[in-house]
């Protein structure tokens, strides 16, 4: 089976280093060195474990705070088609080859091999999931806010099909950063010891979700998605079994024992890419606004304008304290927002690190104190590798994120 995965949209040229002899479907020969392309065209390798080619001005991490250009690396066939915003480029490799990458840009190539075995049967299984199951249904439109709000913005960013390709290299999908990660021979050890493996549910594909950091609690699926229950996407406590009782306001506040509560910098330098290094502050979090500025910055991201912000109301949160539904007041009025992305996108110029925050007045300052990284749904990675570091195998680590499977 190939994979298709969209590296690039919208170019007016393609620049593009072949490592390599590449043909077309014509038998014109393209050799080792840089070359531009201005038309249609599909370059196939004349040695697909030797050949590759380069791109020097891939954007990874689109909309959040890690958001930077970077040089890949890739192998595979390079597919250029041309669309009304300029050229795609395509790159169609083996399923197992596009694991052994998402694997190793997700996390480190370095991290631990039980922890490398568990994510890529996750990452199959997030793959192939939508093959057997119907498209999930698109967020309403923005609904009635009820009494004290003026209107709702209820969204969520589900699963949407590209047009021309599986799936996209970017965190919409899974991070695919070609071979530029993959330097160490446990990536492939993990993709050869699980070939075929998915995580099942019933007898099921499972919808594999996974995200950086739960902080300390996973979160169920309709927080951050549609309402729908999905079993083995529930809320669990990051650690050993043990009794857990909290409420989000002390949870949050506090800094409560869990996998992925780690500030070993040995350890965070071996599981993290080097970008995902400079996030330091995960597990718990604090942003600072003045509520002039606050205003300021829901206007440009929401479009909304409610002038100098006067209070953060939480209406609804899910089990690990993520915000769903947030009440947003102003002097000219107020918003409800939702879920649990939208939230995240409405309160930072990219994207806060997750939704599960409370709020301090002090004077004409907003505090957000948080924790966790992501939507917290199923896999937490950091905790997983901490798992796996603490002698778990592949399959204890997915069955304590992924109960029932």
């Amino acid at each position: 089976m190939n994979v298709s995965v969209g590296l690039c949209e919208g170019r007016a040229a393609v620049e593009a280093e072949l490592m390599g002899t590449f043909t077309d479907p014509v038998d014109n020969r393209y050799g080792p060195g840089r070359h531009r392309f201005t038309s249609e065209i599909v370059l196939t390798p004349s040695e697909m474990s030797s050949c590759a080619f380069a791109l020097d001005d891939i954007t990874i991490g689109i909309g959040f705070h890690w958001e930077r250009k970077e040089r890949q690396v890739f192998r595979g066939i390079l597919r250029i088609i041309k669309r009304a915003s300029g050229f795609t480029l395509i790159n169609d490799v083996p399923l197992e080859d596009y694991v052994t990458s998402v694997i190793s840009s997700e996390m480190s190539a370095a991290s631990p091999l039980e922890f490398l075995k568990a994510h890529a049967v996750i990452s199959r299984s997030w793959l192939w999931f939508p093959k057997q199951a119907p498209a999930p249904a698109a967020a309403p439109p923005p609904s009635p806010a009820g009494k004290g709000a003026e209107h709702e913005i209820l969204r969520w960013y589900g699963r949407e099909a590209h047009a021309d390709f599986d799936v996209c290299a970017d965190d919409h999908c899974q991070r695919y950063q070609g071979i530029t990660k993959a330097f160490s021979p446990a990536a492939s050890q993990a993709v050869r010891a699980t070939a075929g493996e998915m995580l099942l549910y019933n007898g099921v594909v499972c919808d594999a979700r996974f995200s950086k950091c739960c902080g300390g609690i996973t979160e169920r699926y309709p927080t951050a998605w549609d309402d729908q229950d999905i079993p083995y996407l529930r809320s669990v406590y990051d650690g050993p079994p043990q009794s857990c009782s909290y409420t989000p306001e002390t949870w949050i506040r506090s800094n409560p024992p869990a996998y992925c509560n780690t500030e070993d910098t040995h350890l965070l330098a071996q599981i993290l890419p080097g970008f995902d290094q400079e996030t330091r502050d995960f597990y718990r979090w604090q942003t600072v606004y003045t509520a002039e500025k606050l205003g300021a910055l829901i206007q440009s991201r929401v479009g909304t304008d409610l002038g100098r912000i006067t209070d953060l109301q939480p209406l609804a949160r899910g089990p690990s304290g993520r915000i769903f539904r947030l009440m947003i007041t102003g002097e000219r009025g107020s918003l409800i927002v939702g879920k649990e992305l939208e939230i995240r996108r409405a309160l930072s110029p990219s994207h806060l690190y997750s939704s599960a925050f409370v709020v301090d007045q002090e004077a004409d300052r907003f505090v957000l104190r948080g924790a966790g990284w992501g939507h917290g749904v199923g896999l937490c990675q950091i905790g997983a590798a901490v798992m796996a570091t603490e002698g778990m195998e592949y399959k204890e680590v997915l069955h304590h994120d992924y109960r029932g499977t």
